[in-house]
């Protein structure tokens, strides 16, 4: 049996890959391709058996992957939005929730009110994943980012304690609305603060105790499963806790990690946080064919008719929710300072396109009993589950596919910033520059003279400085991209022909194995220097 997954693994492993690097071709965000791919694949006689847990889910790949997000987030644009961010995070949560629960028990026959709640809590959480990967492949401005991807980390938690609540409302047939609303409260709360403490608790262990790069790497693996499972112990919010200890130790990571975690963790994170997102996504689409079967051939047309009502109802109401939010925006600023006193029509538009549903969605529905405590059969349970799919299938395609088109069309400006991204960079490294010879001049005058080490380094940044300098502001980018090719070119050749003498020294029994692959690695770091210093984006 256990052979029989690994193989299964395996080769979902090597179709994620695939479908990937197809993803990289055509330009499209690979979480919607790997759920298109995954419906097919549900009806492979050799994929079948394959049954997401929903406890695999929370417990496994949610912990890692919010905090790979945290850990990624901007905290300075996520405080300067964290007015915009907090409302769709948790007021435009529920105002989505109860929409959607008065809609299904009008429009669906036996759908009680707790039902509707239920369903509500579920999808009304646009997803962080999937709305990440796809603004990687158009060029919006940074407050859109932010605003989005902070909105995704915080809006899990709002949804989950909605789930919660309403479950144990249809599973008791109980409903305390006052009760209800101060556990609500001290749910996030309560989670936010175990998140900061357990974060300081790792903090303390990366700053003081003697950590080596594996260690730091292996620590952060660790940090967000006990942020977790310590706020989950206590029944308060998991996710808050993750995002909070996430963003927390973010902002501390110049202090507390060493050049050499920094770089290793990043390379570790990445392809951790790919593989993890690629099974999620390939199993959505896996899942699917499951839930078909579960309704039965009478159920079906039904289904699909509530599901699509109700996927319009949500993107509705997340566009009007955007523009109320701007409306309210421009009225308030009257009275206090906010990050933006008027947002014009094109930011909401972006905003509530970006509504794709995904991971938690999927989690929280397939986390609903089979059965009622007292033996009966959980009321809609498989509609429940066929809606919650269809949302999600739903919003990851058509809107993923078309948010690149409508971001062209709307052409947003970006206002937060002088100057283009590649004039921001120059002014930077003329910084950098500027200071370290200043510090060279000042402080080590003596040593210029007799050190040829520190007198190549002067000269290194008087290049740079010259470079800088010579490069006329109006036309940057063109003289930025045509410096990048032919710098990119000579160096590729430099590079690979260092890299085969390398090669060739190894084969010499007087030349030691360690200098070649130290040599070989520095190369590596040196191309990854240059990249990140010289690339246009």
């Amino acid at each position: 049996m256990l052979h029989h997954i690994i193989i299964q693994c395996t080769c979902l492993l090597v179709v994620i890959l695939f479908v990937v690097m197809l993803g990289q071709k055509i330009k499209i965000a690979y979480p919607i391709l790997l759920v298109l791919v995954g419906l097919p694949l549900g009806f492979v006689p050799f994929l079948k058996g394959i049954e997401i847990q929903p406890d695999l889910i929370f417990v496994i790949f949610l912990p890692p992957l919010l905090y790979e997000s945290a850990w990624n987030t901007s905290w300075k644009d996520f405080w300067k939005w964290r007015r915009i961010i907090s409302s769709f995070a948790f007021l435009i949560v529920i105002l989505t929730s109860c929409l959607i629960a008065f809609v299904s028990n009008s429009l669906i026959a036996g759908f009680t009110l707790p039902l509707g709640f239920l369903l509500g809590g579920i999808i009304s959480p646009p997803d962080a994943v999937s709305a990440s990967n796809i603004l990687k492949n158009v060029k919006v401005p940074k407050r859109f980012v932010a605003i989005v991807e902070g909105e995704s980390l915080m809006n899990d938690a709002s949804s989950l304690v909605i789930f919660r609540f309403a479950l144990a409302a249809v599973l008791t047939g109980k409903f305390a609305f006052g009760q209800a609303a101060l556990s609500f409260v001290l749910v996030i709360v309560m989670g936010i603060v175990i998140g900061l403490a357990v974060a300081l608790v790792f903090y303390t262990i990366h700053r003081w105790l003697p950590t080596t790069a594996n260690i730091d790497i292996i620590l952060t693996f660790i940090t967000p499963y006990v942020m977790y499972m310590a706020a989950e112990e206590f029944h308060f919010s998991g996710v808050l806790a993750v995002v909070s200890g996430g963003l927390f130790l973010s902002s501390q990571r110049q202090v507390i990690l060493s050049y050499r975690s920094r770089l290793q963790g990043i390379n570790v994170w990445e392809t951790v946080a790919f593989v993890l997102n690629g099974f999620v996504f390939i199993l959505i689409g896996l899942e699917f064919p499951v839930i078909i079967k579960a309704l039965g051939p009478d159920g079906l047309k039904p289904a699909i008719n509530y599901s699509l009502i109700i996927t319009g109802v949500l993107i509705v109401a997340r566009l009007a929710s955007t523009y109320g939010a701007t409306i309210f925006t421009v009225f308030i600023s009257r009275y206090i300072t906010t990050a933006d006193p008027s947002p014009g029509w094109k930011g909401p538009l972006l905003l509530g396109w970006t509504g794709m549903r995904g991971v938690v969605s999927l989690a929280a529905a397939l986390s609903i009993p089979e059965l009622l405590p007292s033996g009966a059969a959980f009321p809609q349970r498989n509609l429940i589950l066929f809606i919650t799919f269809v949302v999600i299938i739903f919003t990851l395609v058509v809107q993923g596919l078309t948010l690149p088109i409508l971001v062209k069309l709307v052409n947003l400006p970006d206002r937060d910033y002088v100057g283009s991204h590649e004039q921001q960079k120059q002014l930077v490294r003329k910084k950098l520059s500027k200071l370290a010879l200043q510090i060279l001049d000042d402080k080590y005058a003596d040593r210029l003279a007799g050190n040829d080490m520190v007198k190549a380094f002067r000269l290194r940044l008087n290049a740079d400085m010259e470079l800088l300098k010579d490069w006329e502001q109006d036309n940057i980018e063109q003289r930025a991209d045509a410096f990048y090719h032919d710098y990119r070119m000579i160096l590729n050749d430099v590079m690979t022909q260092q890299r085969e003498l390398l090669l060739t020294l190894n084969k010499k029994e007087n030349i030691s194995d360690d200098i070649v692959k130290q040599q070989l690695d520095l190369l590596d770091l040196e191309e990854e220097k240059f990249r990140q210093h010289f690339e246009v984006v």
